[in-house]
C-alpha cells in the first residue's frame, strides 16, 4: 500500500510527466516500482504508468497468496497423522483403509486435504434438516477452487418441506453442479474422485469414517450413483455466461488467442502492440470474469461465451 506522502508524489509525477531525481525519496514508491530513472536524463524520474503498475503489482500479490497457500498446503500435510484417531478397531486386525474422525475440526481438516486434492467429481448427501456437512460451509472459496480446476458437484438431498424453494447446499458456491431430490437419504456423505468417502457415523457431525479402501469407495459411489438415478432434479448450475457486448472486440480477440496457447509477446505481434497494452487488455478481461489467476482465466473463458460470441461474429 501507499503512504500517503507516496501518493501524493505520485500523483504529482503523474500530473508532471517528471519529477526531479533528487526529491525526497519515499520508501513505497521505489519499493513498488512506480518511479524510474529518465534514461535521457538520469536527473529526473518518470512515472510508471497506472495501467501497466497495477497488473505487475495485482502479479505480485498473486505471487505472494500462492506461496502462502502452497505452505499451508505442507504444514496441513504435515498435520494430518496428528488429526486422525486411531482405526477403526474390529475382531481381527484393524486396517488402515478406514479411519474414525472424531470432532468437526479434525474431520474439516481432512476433508480439506480430499477437495484440495480433487479435480474431477465431488459426491455429497446432505439430508433435510442436518447441518451442512462436512464442515466446510463457512469456506466456499475450497469449491470455489475445486470449480476452477473444472470439477464438478453432485449433491443429493430431501425435498422441501410446503412447497418452499430449495436451499443451496451448504460449499456449493462457484462449483459447477447439480442437485436432485429423494425423499429418504442415509447420513451424511462425501466422496471426491471416487478415491476418498467421508461418511457421517452419528448426528451432529461429531464422528465420522474416512474410507480409503478402493473397494469400499467403489461400492459407496455406486450406491450413491443409483440413488442420483432414483431421485429428481431439483435445479442445475450453470457456468456464468457473458453477453457479446461484455467484452469489447480487440478483447475478445486477445482471448481467442490466449485461449489458443499464444504468449503475450505472440498475441502482441499478431495485434501490432506492445506487449504491456496486451497485458493491459487481458488485465481488464480477468477483472470482467472475476479471475484470480492465470490459471483460473483460462478455465473461466471456456465456460464464459466469449469465445463462442466471437466465433458467431
Amino acid at each position: 500500500m501507499l503512504c500517503p506522502l507516496g501518493r501524493d508524489l505520485y500523483a504529482r509525477a503523474l500530473r508532471e510527466g517528471r519529477i526531479p531525481a533528487d526529491t525526497t525519496p519515499v520508501a513505497c514508491l521505489l519499493t513498488a516500482g512506480l518511479l524510474y530513472a529518465d534514461p535521457d536524463n538520469p536527473a529526473w524520474l518518470r512515472p510508471t504508468a497506472p495501467a501497466v503498475a497495477l497488473p505487475r503489482l495485482l502479479a505480485d500479490i498473486e505471487r505472494r497468496v500462492a506461496l502462502h497457500r502452497g505452505r499451508a498446503a505442507r504444514l496441513a500435510t504435515a498435520f494430518e497423522p496428528f488429526t486422525r484417531a486411531e482405526p477403526v478397531p474390529g475382531p481381527g486386525t484393524a486396517t488402515a483403509d478406514v479411519t474414525v474422525l472424531k470432532g468437526g475440526p479434525r474431520i474439516a481438516a481432512a476433508v480439506r486435504l480430499a477437495v484440495a486434492d480433487a479435480r474431477r467429481e465431488i459426491l455429497s448427501i446432505q439430508p433435510r434438516g442436518s447441518r451442512p456437512w462436512p464442515p466446510l460451509c463457512n469456506e466456499p472459496w475450497r469449491m470455489a477452487e475445486f470449480g476452477a480446476r473444472g470439477g464438478r458437484l453432485r449433491t443429493l438431498t430431501q425435498p422441501p418441506r410446503d412447497g418452499a424453494p430449495p436451499a443451496r447446499p451448504g460449499g456449493a458456491e462457484g462449483a459447477a453442479g447439480e442437485t436432485r431430490a429423494l425423499d429418504a437419504l442415509p447420513p451424511g456423505l462425501f466422496v471426491c474422485d471416487r478415491t476418498v468417502a467421508f461418511i457421517a457415523a452419528a448426528d451432529g457431525g461429531h464422528l465420522a469414517f474416512d474410507v480409503r479402501s478402493p473397494a469400499l469407495v467403489s461400492y459407496v459411489a455406486t450406491a450413491f450413483d443409483i440413488l442420483w438415478r432414483l431421485a429428481r432434479p431439483l435445479y442445475r448450475e450453470a457456468a456464468p455466461r457473458l453477453s457479446g457486448e461484455a467484452v469489447p472486440p480487440v478483447q475478445r480477440e486477445i482471448t481467442r488467442l490466449l485461449a489458443d496457447g499464444l504468449t503475450d509477446r505472440e498475441i502482441a505481434g499478431r495485434m501490432h502492440m506492445n506487449v504491456r497494452t496486451v497485458r493491459v487488455h487481458i488485465a481488464r478481461v480477468a477483472h470482467t470474469l472475476g479471475s484470480t489467476s492465470r490459471t483460473q482465466l483460462g478455465f473461466l473463458i471456456s465456460r464464459s461465451g466469449i469465445l463462442e460470441g466471437h466465433a458467431e461474429r
